[in-house]
């Protein structure tokens, strides 16, 4: 039995972790410099302003992007880069969101990228214009989308494309960039939970990308309310002009100029639509230092060992009447290699959805993945898994077996 935690203290049962960085149980492990960094930031105040600017110094240097910005996660990464690309330097229109009217509002993206996640495209006010079809499922040879159905989509109410990165997700980020481009529009790219591999800070943006936006609180593993939003300086500038608290004084309102161009807005704009997802001082620093403790990462070494993890728990699973296991190969979405346990429910003598649906009701709780459930299978991902609790949980799949 794991020891019991800060949340039995609370009265509520702690999670196993056994299905990877979901937010809706609590995303990743935190790195200790990361909390220690967030104490130290508690101790003293900052000008919030001073601290973004310097956040996207560094941002830039990781990223290779002209600027970044940090949000209370990768999905508000997502609706301030929308507003960014609606608003732009216009005062009126950052007061007005999410009322788009007069302004260009519509956002083109392929509909095989389409997510429940686009909701924060859509909540700075933008209007998604799907393009594409689900063609290359029903087995014809065609691709989902075309080149030329981005192109054609685009017109004088478009205010940016939007392109979700996923291993299999269609046509290749550069040609969308040079289309958007070719059309004087910028694309905004959904890359919340493609780290690692390192390279990706960066891949992004060299591909073309205007704003790409990450999860802060997923393998960077900071702070679970926060996320990256890097790109072009102008777009950057727009949304932190729609973040930062502005309610101050004209004749004294003098943010950083190289986050904000006070030139360009030719006012103090009033408190944007990011109001309500405003960044703390100890998230922002905690981010930070997780940030340059994750680029120094050896991520060759942390792959294989979620590999050998892997591997063991798929060779105890194996041992149970009725699973049987496989590990997902590179072409995987998701980062680490998981087991993707079947369930023959006669020889087990319980479904897949009957072992997730018990362990979810342990104390303390064990999450294993369930988006394959219809096909009678569960995941175990072993990313925010210690030895220990890996051990663990394969103990309490058992026991759902046995039962």
């Amino acid at each position: 039995m794991p020891p019991e935690t800060i949340y039995e203290e609370l009265g509520v049962p702690h999670v196993v972790n056994a299905t990877g960085t979901k937010t809706r149980i609590g995303g990743s492990r935190i790195r200790p410099e990361a909390v220690e960094a967030m104490r130290r930031a508690s101790e003293a105040f900052v000008r919030l302003s001073d601290l973004q600017a310097r956040a996207s110094e560094l941002i830039a240097d990781v990223t290779g992007a002209e600027a970044g910005y940090v949000a209370c996660g990768a999905s508000s990464a997502l609706a301030l880069g929308a507003a960014a690309c609606i608003a732009g330097d216009d005062v009126g229109a950052m007061a007005r969101l999410p009322d788009t009217a007069g302004v260009p509002d519509e956002i083109v993206m392929p509909r095989t990228h389409r997510t429940g996640y686009d909701h924060a495209l859509r909540a700075a006010g933008s209007r998604i214009v799907d393009v594409g079809t689900n063609d290359r499922h029903l087995g014809t040879g065609s691709r989902n989308v075309e080149p030329w159905e981005i192109e054609d989509a685009i017109g004088e109410d478009t205010a940016a494309v939007a392109y979700v990165e996923k291993s299999y997700t269609e046509p290749p980020l550069d040609v969308v960039c040079d289309i958007a481009h070719d059309r004087g529009v910028p694309v905004i790219v959904d890359a919340a939970a493609e780290l690692p591999p390192t390279r990706n800070l960066s891949a992004f943006v060299e591909a073309g990308a205007d704003l790409v936006a990450f999860s802060g609180g997923k393998a960077i593993r900071g702070p679970q309310t926060t996320g990256i939003l890097a790109g072009r300086a102008d777009l950057v500038a727009s949304a932190a002009a729609q973040h930062l608290d502005m309610h101050a004084a004209e004749q004294v309102w003098e943010p950083p100029r190289e986050l904000v161009n006070t030139n360009r807005l030719g006012g103090v704009p009033r408190q944007g639509i990011g109001r309500p997802m405003k960044v703390g001082k100890e998230e922002l620093v905690g981010l930070l230092r997780a940030l340059e403790l994750f680029v120094e990462e050896d991520h060759e070494a942390l792959v294989e060992e979620w590999l050998e993890r892997a591997r063991r728990i798929a060779a105890d699973l194996d041992a149970l009447p009725g699973l049987e296991t496989s590990i997902t190969a590179d072409d995987k979405t998701a980062v680490a290699p998981e087991v993707v346990v079947a369930v023959d429910a006669d020889a087990a003598g319980v479904s897949a959805t009957d072992v997730v649906g018990g362990l979810r009701r342990e104390e303390p709780r064990v999450f294993v993945g369930a988006d394959a459930l219809p096909a009678g299978e569960f995941t175990v991902n072993p990313m925010c898994l210690t030895d220990e609790e890996a051990t663990y949980a394969v103990e309490r799949i058992a026991a759902q077996v046995e039962e």
